[in-house]
């Protein structure tokens, strides 16, 4: 019995010290903003995040061409870790224009290598398996919005810190690409894999047109226009007014992401921002009321609504059982609520990446040691994110 008692005091003084600390214990891990994201300038800790991610490039002149990264196991996650690190140098760029040109020249290396490599092997060398196999693309000649997508978001991100003629050409005519593969499509929509479209690629695709507009002094405002309308019309999950993920050509969401995904939103509402501003405000409302999430100041987004059900994947990554946090679309909310200015979720964000991502800092190289080349690339995004969107919306009548 003395036993007993014993344990049951030590029960309650545990569960009294657990209701003390949990409550402020987010407090040792939360952010300094002007650390992360200040108004103007660049961030300690996103000078010291770049500073790590240079490091998985070769930049020398040495380097042999489709070798210059470390690359991932996953060709999407190669690709894609080459697309943030884009974005955020070419943030850097404009936030410190007496460094534009040192910025550059570590984008053009990427850009020449990601189009040496796409030269040598075709847009499937970065799909999965299933992009390669046997299953017919419905659009030909066949052309991945994903690949055509990004690849134009690098180039235009790169000729708005400083003009480069030698990328003038090629990102016209990716423009002229995608918007023909896109017209193709009953919902002006295209396919990044056969018969599948994403919501991803095809905002991404349109942020790159809009750049691309705003760089050659040319118009898609009618496209844009006529995409928002049949978006509205044909891709709006019912349950939550959330976009849907992922579809067929003909606007059918495809069996394994009926609904909206936390991995696919966050960047679809963020490259909304240059085509329509009113309705990317909606979807990121929206988007926040239905996948964000805080648990002892601890915030987290998650990869599905609570009224959809949905399996874990290589987008999601693996879910936090209960809540449902996902660490892809945790990444994501980031880059959308630095884009969006809303400071409470970002911080929220960040505090979560200083308590469970194991941030170490050595020799001025920040590295979260959970995370990877792609997710770290996407943070360092997210800590640059505006100068790019705003020299776009300013010039705006």
């Amino acid at each position: 019995m003395r036993y007993v008692k014993k344990a049951l005091i030590v029960c309650t003084l545990l569960l009294l010290s657990l209701a003390v600390w949990l409550p402020i214990l987010h407090l040792f891990f939360k952010p300094d903003y002007s650390q992360y994201l200040p108004d103007t300038g660049i961030g300690i800790k996103s000078r010291q995040l770049a500073n790590h991610c240079l490091t998985c490039w070769d930049f020398s002149d040495q380097a042999t061409p489709g070798r210059r990264s470390l690359g991932e196991s996953n060709p999407e996650w190669n690709f894609m870790s080459r697309t943030y690190m884009v974005l955020g140098l070419a943030n850097m760029g404009l936030r410190e224009p007496d460094k534009a040109a040192t910025y550059c020249q570590r984008i053009d290396c990427i850009i020449d290598d990601t189009l040496y490599l796409e030269k040598q092997y075709g847009h499937p060398y970065f799909l999965l398996d299933y992009g390669k196999g046997d299953k017919p693309w419905i659009v030909n000649p066949p052309q991945s919005l994903f690949i055509d997508g990004e690849i134009a978001l690098m180039i235009a991100a790169r000729r708005m810190v400083c003009e480069k003629e030698d990328y003038r050409d090629e990102l016209l005519r990716r423009v002229s690409v995608m918007t023909e593969q896109m017209h193709k499509g009953p919902i002006l929509c295209a396919e990044s894999y056969p018969n599948e479209c994403w919501i991803f690629c095809n905002t991404i695709a349109l942020a790159a047109i809009r750049l691309s507009d705003y760089l050659d002094q040319t118009s898609h405002r009618d496209f844009f226009n006529q995409w928002i309308a049949c978006a509205k019309d044909k891709l709006i999950d019912p349950q939550t007014g959330l976009l849907i993920s992922a579809f067929t050509l003909d606007g059918k969401p495809i069996h394994y992401a009926k609904g909206p995904e936390g991995s696919s939103i966050w960047m679809a509402c963020t490259m909304l921002q240059m085509i329509d501003p009113v309705f990317a405000q909606e979807q990121y409302t929206l988007a926040k009321k239905e996948l964000s999430g805080s648990l002892f100041g601890f915030g987290y987004s998650r990869e599905w609504p609570r009224s959809c059900s949905g399996s874990m994947d290589i987008d999601s990554g693996p879910v936090v059982p209960g809540c449902g946090a996902s660490p892809s679309a945790s990444g994501l909310a980031l880059i959308a609520a630095a884009s969006f200015q809303d400071k409470a979720y970002f911080t929220s964000l960040v505090t979560s990446l200083n308590g469970f991502a194991f941030p170490e800092t050595k020799q001025d190289r920040l590295n979260y040691l959970v995370s990877n080349a792609v997710g770290n690339t996407v943070v360092l995004t997210a800590f640059n994110t505006g100068p790019l969107w705003k020299k776009v919306q300013e010039s705006q009548p």
